[in-house]
């Protein structure tokens, strides 16, 4: 009977960092700090200083640093994370050396990358390898790419022959990978030993590691033979053996297993941990609850910032340029696909002088036709997220999609052109308004479908500048069919 890794009671619980709060209540400590911060240089104003360069220095007074060190001594780091990012640059600086030096690593975990990259700025190297330090082996896999190389070098020669070996494989494995989430901290035990045993020995520990619902069952090789329940390790006769109440688990990984699986299986089987084994079925880990929630929000956070054309997660209160790096991509994108539609108006210049109700319709013709690309592309785009959609099904989903677009084109484009037959008394400006707004809600479902599963097959996340895509293919597909039926049959 083993224990993987020895445990250590201040990094288990956060009775001094803190318990985790109500979201009502964190808002109310941002606010407290801000205010703080606010009275400080409200103080500085009325000494004669002035205010601008107060606003650049943050330099509250020693009565208000002893205030948010004590405010900030109470918050759990994920907390004290939300606070930061929730700062302006300076003032973000100087709340971060507030913070106690031996919570450093947790909270640099918990901000955003944005963020984190802000914060080890302005970090010593001393500073940055004592955060480094307090972190167990796969934590630190997650922060080494942002630490400068000698940094991690440094703490690489700090770690025992063990938490070298887990830090290389946790560091080895694709970010999109089981490998990257997994931690190294769980519970094993023996299957030849009674309950009695196993209940003596964990009573041994002042906590176990989180989310630890069950212990692995292995042999003297270490190889993965069961799991034993905390539930059935309660109820059971404690003169039982492991191996008597012992069972499979629902199911196990291994570590090149993809992220996004695992996280389907958790879903699917309401797991609070499960094993990561390797290829001779060697228990070299285990995947929680909270590893997943993690790949979930990041995944989420990032799927909702490609479909808007940005390349990685912003700070708010980035500079300037360092904003403009970030979106320049797409928005020179969006322009020329702007003046692609414009050039398609102009081309047709002189059927709007003609007829000046299709400068106040045509909107609508693009604007419908983008809210239903958008639409489409959401949905296929979560469903190759999910894993629901292969290539083969590309014709299915289109025939789908189009049956759908013809059903809208022909109810709503139809009471759109009652409504334009209403308004400005031709039957034709109706019949062209519904054939286009058809037309182009067909166009929307092609292409909708089309966008994200050809990203797919190149290998490119079908996520990123979608919505993009989408809308300057409706606005030009729109102006084109709604103008040139317009100039077919009314002109």
């Amino acid at each position: 009977m083993t224990l993987e890794k020895d445990l250590h009671a201040d990094e288990q619980f956060y009775d001094d960092e803190g318990a985790g709060i109500h979201p009502d209540e964190l808002q109310q400590h941002l606010h407290r700090v801000q205010s703080v911060l606010a009275h400080s240089h409200a103080a500085e104003a009325a000494a004669d200083a002035p205010y601008s360069e107060i606003s650049a220095l943050v330099l509250p007074t020693p009565e208000h640093a002893a205030e948010l060190r004590a405010q900030l001594d109470t918050l759990h780091p994920a907390d004290i994370a939300y606070i930061l990012e929730a700062l302006p640059l300076e003032e973000r600086r100087y709340v971060w050396n507030l913070v106690k030096a031996n919570r450093d690593g947790d909270i640099l975990l918990e901000v955003s990358d944005a963020v984190r990259e802000s914060l080890i700025e302005v970090m010593a190297p001393h500073e940055l390898k004592a955060a480094a330090e307090t972190l167990d082996a796969d934590e630190l896999a997650d922060l080494a790419p942002d630490l400068p190389p000698e940094i991690i070098e440094d703490v690489f020669k700090a770690l025992s022959s063990d938490e070298r070996e887990q830090l290389r494989a946790a560091m080895s494995y694709s970010e999109e990978s089981v490998g990257a989430l997994m931690d190294f901290d769980l519970l094993t035990v023996r299957e030849d030993v009674s309950l009695e045993v196993v209940l003596r020995y964990l009573r041994r520990f002042d906590s176990f590691p989180d989310h630890t619902d069950k212990l692995f069952v292995i042999d003297r090789e270490e190889h993965l033979v069961g799991i034993l329940t905390l539930e059935m390790l309660l109820i059971s006769d404690t003169d039982n053996k492991v191996q008597e109440v012992m069972h499979e688990p629902k199911v196990s990984f291994s570590p090149s297993d993809d992220a996004g699986d695992a996280v389907q299986a958790f879903e699917r089987y309401d797991l609070v941990s499960a094993p990561v084994v390797d290829r001779s079925n060697k228990l070299i880990g285990r995947l929680t609850v909270a590893d997943v929630v993690d790949f979930i929000r990041e995944e989420s956070d990032a799927e909702i910032l490609n479909q808007a054309g940005l390349r990685e997660e912003e700070d708010v209160f980035a500079s300037v340029w360092d904003s403009v790096k970030n979106r320049w991509a797409w928005l020179a994108i969006n322009m020329v696909t702007a003046f692609i539609a414009s050039r398609v108006i102009g081309a047709f210049e002189g059927t709007i002088e003609q007829l000046v109700a299709l400068a106040a319709l045509m909107p609508i013709v693009a604007g419908i036709g983008g809210n239903s690309g958008n639409q489409t592309i959401t949905m296929i785009v979560r469903a190759i997220a999910v894993g629901q959609v292969e290539q083969g099904a590309l014709k299915r989903l289109i025939k789908k999609e189009l049956g759908v677009a013809l059903f809208n084109g022909i109810v709503w484009g139809g009471l759109l052109g009652v409504l334009a037959w209403w308004l400005y008394k031709s039957i034709l400006l109706g019949v062209v308004m519904t054939s286009a707004m058809t037309l182009n809600l067909l166009l929307a479902a092609c292409a909708g479908v089309m966008i994200p599963m050809l990203r797919q097959r190149l290998g490119t996340d079908p996520a990123i500048g979608s919505s993009v895509l989408i809308t300057a293919l409706t606005d030009s597909g729109g102006f084109f069919i709604f103008l040139g039926l317009a100039t077919l049959f009314l002109i």
